[in-house]
Parts: C-alpha cells; structure tokens; sequence
C-alpha cells in the first residue's frame, strides 16, 4: 500500500488525507474527495464531487474512495477465517544481557462454541502482529500470542495464562524499551465499592474461561503493567473490546472536542500512574460504549478499531496521535452518512468513540506515534 500524507484545507483548514504523489489539494469549504486514476494506482485527479444526498462534513480524502472501493463488489460476508492450528509463538533466541527492546503481548479472546461467541478477534492479533513486525520491528520472538487457536496450554487466553504472560510483558524492563499490550475480546463494567471510578464502575476485560475464574479488572492492569514502568520504559495498550476507555486507570484522558486532557486520579486517592514511564492507552470507545466488529471492510470479521488503526498506521508514516484518532472517528461518521451502499453492508450505525488515555499529558497532535 503506497504511502499517504496528511495535509490541510487551504481555504476552510480541515484536514485531507491524499496520497504522497497526489498533486496540491484546492478545495471550498466542501473538500475534496479524491477521484482515483483508472489506469493506475495513484489518485491523479481532484475533484470537488456533489453527493446525491448529503454533503460530506470532514475532509478524509482518499480515505472515503478507499473504503468505498473495498465495499464495492463484495459479497456475501465471511463468517470466519480458516485457522490452522500452527503457533504464532517462537522459541526465544536471545541471551538475557541481550534482549530485545521491543516486546509485546497480543491477545485474542474467541468463546468458542458459546452463544457471546466473537468471530474476529483472532484476525485482530494476526493484523496487529504483522504490523508490529513489519512496520515497527518486532522480533517474532518476543510477541507473545494468546488465542484460542494456539496449540500450546500455556497460549490459551485463560485468567491464569492471561495474568503470567501481563506480567512478562513487563518484567525485567530497561529504559529505552517500548512494550505493546493489545487485547481483542469482550469487555464489561462492574460496580466499584473502591472509591477508584469516577462513574463508580470499573472497566473490566474477560478471559476464555471467565464465567468460571471471574474476569480481569481494570485495577489489576493498572498494577501489573502501570505502576511498575521505570523511567524510561514505554507501554501502548491498544484495547479493542467494549467499555475500554479508560481499562488501564491512567490519570490523564483527553477531551478531542475540547483539545485538553481531562483528570481521571480516582477520588480515593490511590496512585494509578507509573514509577517513571510513560503509559498511553487507545480504547475502541467511551466507558458508556460498546465497540463494534465488522466483516464490511476486509470480507472477514475484524474489530472496527483494529482495523481502522492498523490500515492508517500502515498508510501514513509517523502519524499523531490526534490524526490518528480524528481519522477513525472520520471514517466511522462517514460511514453512518454513507449511501445506500455502506448503510446497506453495515447492519447497524457504529457509535463509538476511540479514546486516548496517558499516565502524563503530552500534545496529542505534535507526538507521533511510536509503537
């Protein structure tokens, strides 16, 4: 996929993604949607384009043609990818005083043969372990994968193996390492009697096997993977489950509508940020939401936010933070506008608001990510 760049709107200063040899974008306070070259892969022509029924209200450029073009033709959806039983787990090859400096833990719970089944979570992982690797320079070696396709015990999403491998993630970190928690799943609320919810809930995420074990909850993913981080040491969590905008209890989440960090410190008091590192977690929606999956864009069940973060992140070199969340929520609205053609292909609206939570503020809009 060639890769694209982010400009703004001369005249009306809304943003326009186009791709690198796209010529100068011109617009009306309308913007351009992109018209790609039929003869070739690059989007040669700018045209302002009249919708039939709605005036698009955000500038997302080729963003809106490549979804488009990815729904046109499809067929009936896929219910599942075919899973080999093959591990995504190699044997570590690194002497300790050598470790890599990159390590993640990638999580997807299916519930197989249950009536909450979820049918993408392990195309998630797949997609987030490649562009770890390809993109970011993951060893293979230290991404750890826990799904219910694994061969090996030890890489079934139970509470039990999900906690060890949490705790390895960050274990024996040094200052210069970046570590990725990602987990596909489902998620829910429960009451807080700690005084640490502002909303009086916590966020919780749920094994295979939590009906029988009790699920994760949001206070125990502050302490194992926030509170240890050395000075230094660098976590992105990327949740995409229901209700995980603020999953790992960090102390700043930031308002887009409003471009500031808001403070989320629990009223009891208790400390809930790191020992010197820096956390930053991006959750598929608001606490209040429900995030969605989707067979539309690939003809395969993906999570809507896995999806959308790993296209972008693949397409556009060093993108913000802020970028990076207004583009998804950009193109999820684009959707819910959408014609007869995306409403059709999407059985329901997608309201959920990707989040951006941090153990300290930064400018989302001038720090690019890094993974």
């Amino acid at each position: 996929m060639e890769a694209g760049k982010i400009l703004s709107c001369p005249r009306c200063s809304k943003r326009v993604a186009v791709k690198t040899q796209a010529p100068t974008v011109y617009s009306s306070c309308t913007c351009p949607v992109l018209i790609p070259d039929n003869n070739s892969d690059h989007y040669s022509q700018l045209k302002l384009v009249q919708p039939q029924h709605q005036q698009p209200q955000h500038g997302i450029g080729h963003l809106v043609v490549h979804l488009t073009n990815k729904l046109q033709g499809m067929g009936k959806t896929s219910r599942r990818g075919d899973h080999s039983a093959v591990s995504f787990n190699y044997p570590v090859e690194f002497p300790p005083s050598r470790r890599p400096t990159k390590r993640a833990m990638l999580c997807g719970v299916s519930y197989k043969s249950r009536k909450f089944e979820l049918k993408g979570t392990v195309n998630d992982v797949k997609n987030m372990r490649e562009l770890l690797m390809n993109k970011f320079g993951y060893p293979k070696e230290y991404i750890r994968v826990l799904t219910e396709e694994e061969p090996r015990q030890e890489f079934i999403p139970t509470k039990e193996n999900m906690l060890s491998s949490l705790k390895w993630l960050v274990e024996d970190s040094h200052p210069g390492d970046s570590l990725v928690f990602f987990y596909s799943g489902h998620g829910l609320r429960k009451r807080d009697f700690d005084e640490d919810e502002l909303d009086g809930f916590d966020e919780t995420i749920c094994p295979s096997d939590f009906s029988n074990t009790g699920m994760i909850v949001d206070n125990d993913l502050n302490s194992i993977l926030v509170c240890p981080l050395k000075n230094g040491v660098k976590l992105h969590a990327i949740v995409d489950s229901c209700h995980s905008g603020t999953i790992l209890d960090l102390p700043c989440v930031y308002d887009r509508k409003e471009k500031r960090w808001n403070n989320n410190r629990p009223p009891s008091g208790n400390y809930k940020s790191t020992a010197g590192g820096l956390a930053i977690s991006i959750g598929a929606c608001t606490d209040e939401q429900n995030a969605a999956d989707s067979s539309t864009f690939t003809g395969k069940m993906d999570g809507v936010l896995t999806y959308l973060l790993v296209d972008l992140l693949k397409k556009f070199p060093g993108p913000t933070y802020g970028d990076l969340l207004d583009l998804m929520e950009e193109t999820m609205d684009q959707v819910n506008r959408g014609g007869n053609l995306l409403k059709k292909l999407f059985s329901s609206k997608l309201s959920q608001t990707p989040l951006l939570s941090s153990s300290e503020e930064f400018n989302p809009y001038k720090t690019h990510i890094a993974l």
